[in-house]
């Protein structure tokens, strides 16, 4: 299974104990964000306020099915509200 670094903005390490990093086993975001939030369940209300997901440097809002890749970087943000 590949082994995924995961990175947070300042503002979540609270809800993860403290860490500004991870790395996390798994094959999809999908996956990686359910592992997440079973050991870090506060981190629930920063996805619902809304969040970005960045792997590699290239942003996915809305398909946590993409494929994880070993030593991929995943990115952690809040969205940003515009209109």
């Amino acid at each position: 299974m590949p082994m995924i670094n995961v990175n947070f903005i300042s503002s979540y390490r609270p809800a993860l104990g403290g860490a500004d990093a991870l790395e996390i086993e798994a094959t999809t975001l999908r996956e990686l964000m359910r592992i997440l939030l079973a050991k870090y369940p506060r981190m629930q209300s920063h996805i619902d306020d809304g969040i970005v997901l960045a792997i590699n440097g290239e942003i996915y809002r809305d398909n946590l099915d993409v494929e994880l890749q070993d030593g991929s970087e995943v990115y952690l943000m809040p969205r940003i509200q515009g209109g």
